[in-house]
């Protein structure tokens, strides 16, 4: 196997803050020796989640064992995923926004037609299986919270209200723009009007066109996810995954603070 150097568009910062944190572990847990130093450990663990390069090649480019590679990126992601925001925390930091965003995405997973649980039925056309997560996002499209992922049938409105979305928000008295996907939410999530386009009125029309271009910028939020390039296509198990997206946000907050 060939190796070679390969750039990896992430913050410096980021790689800084991980390495800080397994220090820290390392410290906590008593561990005296490992393969790779902690900074080492942390630029494998984002080679891993930012260009999803598998383990095979990890362990070639870092010269340990792929059961080492998956015992330190492991490592790594659960301690990102218990720094990472809370519902309870996001809401905090919505209530000084005018509204939040919220939508939901449909992370591939590697599975056959067989498994139902995890058939979106959105994606019926294409086969697609996958897991449930959902996004909030401040009125710039910025993210404040990914959700723990749910098997890819779980419907939209089921979704929010296992996570606890629609009460967090609603107790917050915090206004929320989201697609007819949620219709039947209630609480204070505001959906666009129901019904085919030539049966609406002028005014209807018109206030679903706000509605869309207010909301559109959840987008940015999704991609903010889609940019760890793992989550495009996710190969482990799926009891993983949520600790996976989750660790998300906790890298993306860092890399956001302004020195």
């Amino acid at each position: 196997m060939f190796v070679y150097p390969c750039g990896l568009d992430v913050s410096s910062r980021s790689l800084r803050f991980l390495a800080a944190r397994l220090r820290e572990h390392r410290c906590r847990i008593g561990s005296r020796w490992h393969r790779l130093s902690a900074g080492r450990q942390a630029l494998l663990a984002l080679a891993h989640l930012r260009n999803g390069t598998t383990y095979a090649p990890l362990a070639a480019g870092f010269r340990v064992g792929t059961s080492t590679v998956y015992r330190y990126v492991t490592e790594a992601v659960d301690l990102l995923a218990v720094l990472g925001p809370t519902l309870t925390e996001a809401v905090r930091a919505a209530s000084t926004k005018a509204y939040v965003l919220l939508d939901g995405t449909l992370l591939p997973i590697d599975r056959v037609a067989a498994d139902r649980p995890f058939h979106s039925g959105k994606h019926r056309k294409h086969r697609k299986h996958g897991m449930n997560v959902r996004v909030l996002a401040d009125p710039f499209g910025r993210l404040l919270w990914a959700s723990p992922a749910l098997p890819g049938a779980v419907h939209d409105v089921r979704a929010v209200r296992e996570h606890g979305i629609i009460d967090a928000l609603d107790q917050a008295r915090i206004g929320c723009w989201a697609d007819q996907g949620y219709r039947g939410a209630d609480g204070t999530v505001r959906v666009p009007r129901w019904g085919r386009w030539e049966t609406l009125s002028a005014g209807q029309q018109a206030a679903n066109r706000s509605h869309t271009e207010i909301r559109a910028l959840v987008e940015q939020a999704m991609a903010t996810l889609k940019t760890w390039r793992l989550l495009r296509k996710i190969r482990c198990s799926t009891t993983r995954i949520t600790n996976l997206v989750q660790a998300v946000p906790t890298l993306h907050h860092t890399s956001s603070i302004t020195s």
